[in-house]
């Protein structure tokens, strides 16, 4: 099952709601808060706000897809009555869907304070929090983009700064040998030197 783009979306969004909150969630005292109906409503209208369980929609119909196939593959003349029986056993399960959300929920709410709660799904219900939430993942794959640029351009930047630096300190260091090898000497032009040689 492929979760990677939402999973990076959702992490994505928990960063930016902590960024919301100040970044408190780490610290905050709804850890050690029994969770009221209230802060669990919060909740609820947070997760529901930045979409934090859309990732696990597609486990129930590609589990079922998956058994099918098991069991189709099993006995092939029997694939109808599989299919038909794995799907009406897969809509008795739906109902649990529910269970998952108020599970996460619980979560969010053992993690934020039901005071940010609000200020998220306020922020992540208005236009600009939709937005965000739309083009958020897509900006944030720009900057890894960007990183790589810069960082390649900062390692070789680095690489030639050093060898530049040593060769200069190199040829110090053979200028001032031969000065003292020879005090009375005229002094000589030293050989340039180059780290690595």
């Amino acid at each position: 099952m492929a979760l990677s783009f939402f999973q990076h979306q959702r992490a994505w969004c928990i960063a930016a709601a902590l960024t919301i909150t100040g970044g408190s969630a780490a610290l905050s005292p709804a850890a050690a808060q029994i969770v009221t109906p209230s802060h669990l409503q919060a909740a609820q209208r947070a997760i529901a706000a930045i979409h934090a369980t859309d990732q696990f929609d597609s486990f129930l119909p590609d589990t079922a897809l998956e058994l099918k196939n098991e069991l189709s593959q099993r006995d092939p003349n029997l694939a109808g009555l599989i299919s038909k029986t794995v799907d009406e056993q897969a809509m008795l399960l739906v109902p649990r869907r529910a269970d998952l959300e108020k599970e996460v929920a619980r979560v969010y709410a053992r993690h934020f304070t039901e005071a940010e709660l609000n200020e998220i799904a306020g922020f992540y219900g208005s236009s600009t929090g939709k937005k965000l939430l739309k083009e958020g993942p897509a900006s944030m794959a720009e900057s890894v983009g960007a990183y790589d640029i810069w960082r390649q351009g900062v390692a070789q930047d680095l690489g030639a700064g050093v060898g530049k630096a040593l060769d200069a300190k190199l040829n110090a260091e053979s200028a001032g040998r031969q000065q003292r090898q020879n005090p009375g000497q005229t002094k000589d032009k030293p050989m340039a030197l180059k780290f690595g040689q």
